[in-house]
């Protein structure tokens, strides 16, 4: 029994060692990757990748290369039509290929000012030859939609989508949609294009191509549209070519929350009384920027005890907006602005307990109420663009409505 037993053992081991001697084999034999980057096969070269340094020059990284200093002189001399050796910036990548003879020679010198872009600087001929290059960029189309969770930041920040869309949303609906007042639940959904170096490195948002957002129980759609194909214009419009942009933003303020609405008796949280609040308190850390709600030319700009610091803005023979209790100032009386135009910062001069922009509108000389004005709109859209802008969006509004289950 023994017997047999120790033929189980020391088969068992011979099969084991077999399976290692296989693997090892296997291992042996697979082929190494070959690593291209910039043009150049790293395998050709001694590699030495890095970044600049504080301290770091042009000329000290290839004195380190044991390239004496006249030679150095000479060859920034040589390249400074191409790539200026004083514009190279701490923390930025830079390669180094060298022969991989006894000389250990420097070959090339590589820079990359930013993620796209990249310097070569190739002495392995007497002529010294430089030249810039770009990466090649890939453009892909994602499609996310469903219903909002969290704030549309948080949103797309989640789905991994740079932060920059979210304001560039945000300008597009400005004048339908206070993003503040979306709620969870709400549907939504965005087609939109990114940018990808090398196929593979996320380099951000290219281009918005379609979305909607579901406020206060409707579908808001958005559609870039060039009205004129010769030209570079693009405005947004919603499923039917209505426009987005209206004659008056939503609020002076981005991603505010409203502290106090427009009311005929309110109790004043400073003269301790009641009486009437005729305009639309936006509260929003001091220092934030201030919009004008539409263009037009400043009418008034100064500052009185209740009032604070203001402007108020003169928008046709009908319109004008005011605007309270700011930090700064940042337009004169007189000065003409357009819509969206920063006139000031977010404080809280005047009668205010703390920062924030009382928005005042005025309709043919009377103070109303804006959140229950209906405003005028922008241009509609004209011509024969309708059946060019209908069968462009369809199939983008079919990929919307099928990603939010619509």
């Amino acid at each position: 029994m023994k017997q047999v037993l120790l033929a189980i053992i020391v088969l068992f081991s011979l099969i084991s060692c077999n399976k290692s001697e296989e693997i090892l084999e296997k291992e042996i034999i697979k082929p190494a990757v070959k690593k291209i980057e910039f043009g150049f096969k790293y395998s050709d070269f001694n590699v030495i990748q890095d970044t600049i340094q504080k301290g770091d020059t042009f000329g000290t990284l290839l004195e380190e290369q044991n390239i004496g200093e006249r030679e150095v002189y000479d060859i920034i001399a040589k390249v400074r039509d191409t790539f200026d050796v004083r514009t190279i910036r701490i923390n930025r990548p830079f390669t180094i290929l060298r022969s991989k003879n006894k000389k250990n020679a420097l070959q090339v010198f590589i820079y990359q000012p930013d993620a796209l872009n990249y310097y070569v600087v190739d002495l392995r001929d007497t002529a010294v030859v430089v030249y810039k290059k770009t990466k090649p960029i890939t453009i892909k189309r994602r499609t996310i939609g469903g219903v909002l969770k969290e704030s549309l930041s948080e949103t797309l920040g989640n789905a991994k989508i740079e932060g920059a869309l979210a304001s560039k949303i945000s300008k597009i609906y400005a004048y339908s949609i206070d993003f503040m007042k979306l709620k969870k639940g709400d549907r939504f959904a965005i087609t939109f294009t990114e940018r990808f170096i090398n196929d593979t490195v996320y380099d951000g948002v290219e281009e918005l191509e379609a979305s909607f957002f579901e406020y206060k129980g409707k579908i808001i759609y958005a559609f870039p549209f060039a009205q004129n194909p010769n030209s570079d214009k693009i405005e947004y419009y919603d499923e039917d070519g209505k426009t987005l942009k209206n004659f008056f933003l939503k609020s002076p303020i981005k991603f505010s929350r409203i502290s106090s609405r427009f009311s005929t008796s309110r109790f004043h949280p400073v003269q301790h009384r009641w009486k009437a609040h005729k305009g639309t308190d936006y509260a929003a850390p001091r220092g934030t920027p201030i919009t004008t709600t539409a263009g037009g030319v400043v009418e008034q700009s100064g500052f009185t005890a209740g009032n604070g610091n203001f402007v108020k803005v003169k928008h046709n023979g009908t319109y004008s907006t005011q605007y309270l209790h700011m930090s700064k100032i940042l337009v004169r009386r007189g000065q003409r602005v357009s819509q969206g135009q920063v006139i000031g910062l977010v404080g809280s001069t005047g009668l205010a307990t703390g920062p924030h922009v009382c928005y005042r509108f005025w309709k043919n000389g009377k103070q109303v109420d804006a959140l229950r004005l209906k405003l005028p709109s922008g241009e509609p859209m004209t011509g024969n663009s309708k059946s060019r802008f209908i069968k462009q969006i369809t199939p983008l509004k079919f990929q919307l409505d099928s990603v939010a289950n619509l």
